[in-house]
């Protein structure tokens, strides 16, 4: 099943995709999935990201072959990392270039959004807190990141973080997905989820051992390798077999 967060006469709903309709629900798929009655067209919908986050979670280098490209040695635990949630973009709005950096780079990954609350959980029992399952680009600022050390700011502006077009709920394995990345329909990143150094049961369970995971927060999981520079007028497309494709536009500043 997919589920879809929209405008629907300039107030945000949730609904669940059935074909080229959304059915439209009275709340949250986590508080209130009751039907609201009657259906609206996909197609031509705005969107928004499917998600309702306190915090977005991420973690780093968490490809092997990332990793490498990076030069870096594995790492011995999930590296985490915050991205502010007024980062969110929706899918098919444009990243906006700072003016402050001079690389601006995409990371296409997958993400998943929680359904249940997350506390102190086991990995064998993480994966039934997964609402579903979408695409994100993690896109960095990689010049800053490389000199402040820090990812705050440089993972952190507005528009840094896209994410959707929808949650796909029916993933009977998050680490037998594939990945690709295109920039102008040019494929920059290709990879597997089995590639991951800790899958996504793993990550889930780790960071419900630092803090609670409430319904609706995010979590997007590292990226495969060949990251690469943005610039404008550039169209970026995460696509991820089994969930769809994520497009957004690219708009420089300066």
């Amino acid at each position: 099943m997919k589920l879809c967060r929209l405008v629907v006469g300039g107030v945000p709903r949730w609904g669940t995709i059935h074909g080229e309709l959304v059915t439209l629900m009275r709340g949250t798929p986590w508080a209130d999935p009751t039907p609201l009655g009657g259906s609206v067209p996909l197609e031509g919908a705005r969107l928004l990201p499917p998600c309702e986050p306190t915090k977005i979670v991420a973690v780093g280098l968490n490809y092997r072959a990332h990793a490498a490209e990076m030069g870096k040695e594995l790492p011995a635990e999930p590296l985490l990392f915050l991205k502010a949630p007024s980062s969110l973009l929706p899918p098919g709005e444009a990243v906006l270039l700072p003016e402050d950096s001079a690389q601006v780079e995409h990371e296409g990954e997958l993400a998943l959004v929680i359904g249940r609350t997350a506390r102190r959980v086991a990995a064998g029992d993480a994966l039934h807190h997964v609402l579903g399952y979408t695409c994100l680009d993690d896109v960095t600022a990689r010049d800053i990141q490389r000199r402040e050390k820090v990812y705050a700011r440089a993972k952190g502006y507005d528009t840094f973080c896209p994410v959707g077009p929808w949650l796909e709920t029916d993933i009977p394995d998050p680490q037998r997905l594939e990945l690709e990345l295109r920039v102008n329909w040019e494929v920059r990143q290709r990879g597997t989820t089995a590639d991951m150094i800790f899958p996504v049961a793993e990550v889930i369970s780790f960071i419900s051992s630092i803090m609670t995971l409430h319904p609706g927060d995010l979590i997007t999981t590292g990226t495969p390798p060949g990251v690469g520079r943005l610039a404008h007028g550039d169209t970026v497309e995460v696509q991820i077999s089994g969930i769809g494709t994520l497009t957004h536009g690219v708009v420089g500043l300066r």
